[in-house]
């Protein structure tokens, strides 16, 4: 994606506000989602979370989950 320079707006001199092509606007929205999900994923490994296998539940729970009850 060639990246176009953005567009200022200023108020009083400072710049309060970007113009982005949208396309570029959703690249940098997906790398700031992609980065929170890593801080997230790094945290919860150092705090020790261990997950089961989805097929583990999925045994365990095989009747509430087939919609008998």
């Amino acid at each position: 994606m060639k990246i176009k320079e953005p567009e200022m707006i200023y108020k009083s001199g400072k710049p309060t506000a970007v113009i982005l092509p949208l396309a570029q606007y959703e690249d940098l929205l997906e790398r700031a989602e992609d980065t929170a999900d890593l801080q997230w994923l790094r945290k919860t490994r150092r705090q020790g979370v261990v997950y089961r296998p989805f097929s583990d539940y999925l045994k365990e729970n095989k009747r509430r989950v087939s919609g008998h009850h």
